[in-house]
């Protein structure tokens, strides 16, 4: 029973999320707590909420002053050249940009925290994706695919949580892995490249004004660059494409890949602005001592020299006192991340609920045996491909201590009485990561949609078969390779 209620409680969610019926706040506290009452425990129910907060506290923390943090970073003009960069190369074409944010949310996610690949990816390309009418789900979810493989890295944390759970050293586990890993990568940019030509049927010819205000300085007047993109053949799309400024001639058409675009929303143009060359923020003369501090703060993220959670709170509240020495200038760069803050932070203690009851009504333990028991005695010896294809579900629907802790193990011991390795097993077990980054269960998915202004429902239609797709190139690359 308990086994059924929890695949019901997960997918009561997911509808109603998708279908926009509820806001994700409201879904992750309301749904969980009357199926809590469903399966009898209600009384508990205080109890398994404290419990997931005081589980998820530490996250929430991290990720608020990680905002802070990379906020002030982007304030002060800190990712500049590399932003420039990647923007020089995206110019006005839509096919560039998407491929861009691939490139960027692949570089970025090699600090191993996804939180702050999403900051610095969704400031970076957002203006783009706005002043242009480009799908920004295409956003979110080309930087989730992303992010999602570079994620196994070692000190991302998937990978370290497979070392510990199966006692193996989690660079066995994750060398081998490489060259599945950038097969997946690369499936990542040859999608983004071919939704990219998609957005740029969609919308015909454009031009670039003022979008790039990254890489204007001192620009006496505004540069205009054409992209011949061929017009679309479907319909819609074209009629609110038209009025966006930098569009010299309205697409024709729409192929119908915009959901998640602006269009007939009523989002002003300028309400995001976080790469004016002008602001009155940047701190030129401090660029080296932000980042040496930045340098500095990852290195002691992979060295674990502190909790996470400590690292961020000293450097956000030593890069204010630094590049903001006057408290009303640090008051007002507080004030300026808090919409974020708040969001974020809600988000995560609302998921903290979600997260208490599935594990405290014990429907998460009934969930991992029932998948367990089902597959087949013949698929003993194929154990780590059975791992590989649970794990893209298994990582979406719970979180990654529940199924690297609580699943991994069980599989891992089937397999090993069959003869299979526990580093085939564990190998196995990182092939669902493109798809777990856009879980509702990990909060850096609320800090991607909620800087991008998309709803977590339209993210999660458009990105699952894609990451879906991801898993199953790694899955099959690790096969061919004999990795897995």
């Amino acid at each position: 029973m308990l086994t059924i209620l929890g695949f019901a409680m997960i997918a009561t969610f997911l509808v109603l999320i998708m279908m926009k019926k509820m806001s994700p706040i409201a879904a992750l506290v309301l749904i969980p707590a009357l199926f809590c009452v469903f399966v009898g425990k209600g009384a508990h129910l205080g109890d398994y909420v404290i419990d997931g907060v005081v589980a998820l506290a530490p996250t929430a923390a991290m990720l608020m002053f990680a905002i802070v943090y990379f906020g002030v970073m982007i304030d002060v003009g800190l990712f500049a050249p590399i932003v420039r960069g990647i923007l020089r190369f995206c110019r006005a074409d839509p096919m560039r940009i998407v491929v861009g944010t691939a490139l960027l949310a692949a570089i970025v996610s090699l600090d191993g925290d996804g939180s702050t690949t999403f900051m610095i990816t969704v400031s970076a390309m957002y203006p783009l994706y706005k002043r242009l009418g480009m799908s920004l789900v295409v956003m979110t979810g080309v930087a989730a695919m992303a992010n999602g493989v570079m994620n196994t890295l070692p000190w991302g944390g998937p990978t370290a949580r497979a070392a510990t759970a199966l006692k193996l050293d989690a660079s066995d586990i994750f060398v081998p892995m490489i060259p599945a890993l950038l097969v997946g990568l690369l499936g990542v940019v040859v999608l983004a490249y071919v939704l990219g030509l998609r957005e740029r049927r969609r919308l015909g010819v454009l031009t670039l004004d003022d979008a790039l205000v990254g890489e204007k300085t001192g620009a006496t007047e505004p540069e205009t660059e054409t992209v011949l993109a061929g017009a679309g053949a479907g319909a819609g799309g074209g009629a609110g494409a038209a009025s966006r400024p930098g569009r010299s001639t309205p697409a024709a058409g729409g192929s119908g890949a915009g959901s998640g675009t602006d269009a007939g929303e009523p989002h002003d143009e300028d309400d995001f602005q976080g790469l004016d060359p002008a602001r009155p923020t940047l701190r030129p003369r401090l660029y080296w001592f932000n980042a040496l501090l930045t340098v500095t703060l990852l290195t002691a993220m992979i060295m674990e020299w502190l909790p996470i959670p400590v690292l961020f709170l000293l450097g956000a509240a030593l890069a204010l006192s630094v590049n903001f020495p006057h408290v009303p200038d640090q008051k007002a760069r507080i004030a300026a991340h808090a919409d974020n803050v708040l969001n974020v932070s809600g988000m995560v203690f609302a998921a903290a609920v979600f997260t208490g009851v599935l594990q405290g009504t014990g429907m998460v333990d009934h969930m991992a045996e029932w998948l367990v028991g089902v597959v087949p005695e013949s698929m003993g010896p194929h154990m780590a491909l059975v791992t590989g294809v649970l794990s893209l579900p298994l990582t979406y629907f719970m979180s990654n201590d529940g199924f690297y802790f609580g699943v991994l193990p069980v599989l891992a011991e089937a397999g090993a009485a069959h003869g299979v390795s526990p580093l085939e097993m564990a190998r196995a077990s990182l092939v669902g990561q493109p798809l777990h980054m856009s879980s509702p269960l990990v909060p850096a998915v609320y800090v991607l949609v909620g800087m991008a202004r998309v709803e977590f429902g339209d993210h999660t239609r458009f990105v699952v078969k894609w990451a879906a797709l991801t898993c199953l190139l790694i899955l099959g690359a690790g096969l061919l390779f004999g990795i897995v």
